[in-house]
């Protein structure tokens, strides 16, 4: 293999760990901000249920004193009923009071359903103040965490970069475009191993980057000359392995 395609590989190595790296860094980076989104996303259900605590205790407060006002009423009727004067009076007196009570009886009962409706709803809001208060130590755990392995992955990008640099001036200006123009379509990976295939001629020959089938003559011409042909599928630089690496398949 020539001084071009060992420098565009030694490029690509660097390429590879570099990108890598940057991937790792992105993901502590989204560890961070996915968990502060549960975190406020927890807050906002606990926000709800204390407003729904506080709605179902105003209804039962209003059915309560609506019960009270209710049951002065009735007693009122009671009252009325020893000093009926005829036994039409006592009958409308009586029919008013059992009427009260059977819509005092259902008011009752919507109070009780109210009150049990807050004491579920205030231990579901404990159960999330709790849950908040958990996810928020690891939320801190999380932060605690990246910070060392941001910073050891920034300094590892910085190295990187430099090493890229450095392998990049390895590589005339025309051929780093095109390494540029590749990689950045693939994720760093700009260039990829011609596999052969059969143990006696006629090979087949297949690019290692989309396993799309080859001509014989990519092969052929990289084996006497040191220069960038890509896989016309993928588009992805083309070299050979050296003797004995894996490449050639049985």
């Amino acid at each position: 293999m020539g001084k071009l395609l060992e420098s565009l590989l030694e490029l690509q190595r660097v390429e590879r760990d570099l990108t890598h790296v940057r991937q790792k860094l992105k993901v502590r980076s989204n560890a961070v901000a996915a968990q502060t989104r549960h975190v406020e996303q927890l807050q906002e259900e606990s926000e709800a249920l204390a407003a729904r605590v506080i709605e179902r205790r105003k209804d039962a407060d209003r059915t309560e004193l609506d019960l009270k006002t209710r049951e002065e009423q009735a007693h009122k009727l009671r009252g009325a009923l020893t000093t009926a004067k005829t036994n039409k009076e006592y009958a409308a007196l009586l029919t008013q009071l059992n009427s009260l009570k059977a819509d005092n009886a259902r008011i009752e009962e919507q109070t009780l359903r109210l009150l049990q409706d807050v004491d579920v709803i205030r231990a579901q809001h404990e159960d999330k103040k709790a849950e908040i208060a958990k996810e928020q130590e690891r939320l801190e755990e999380i932060r605690n965490t990246n910070e060392q392995e941001v910073a050891r992955l920034n300094e590892m990008i910085e190295d990187l970069q430099a090493r890229r640099a450095a392998a990049a001036e390895q590589v005339p200006p025309k051929e780093l475009a095109v390494f540029d123009r590749i990689a950045s379509n693939y994720g760093g990976e700009a260039m990829a191993a011609i596999e052969i295939h059969g143990n006696r001629p006629p090979h087949q020959y297949v690019c290692g980057g989309c396993y799309m089938s080859l001509s014989a003559e990519h092969a052929n011409a990289l084996r006497v000359r040191d220069e960038i042909r890509t896989c016309g599928s993928c588009g992805r630089i083309l070299y050979l392995q050296p003797e004995g690496a894996v490449g050639k398949v049985e």
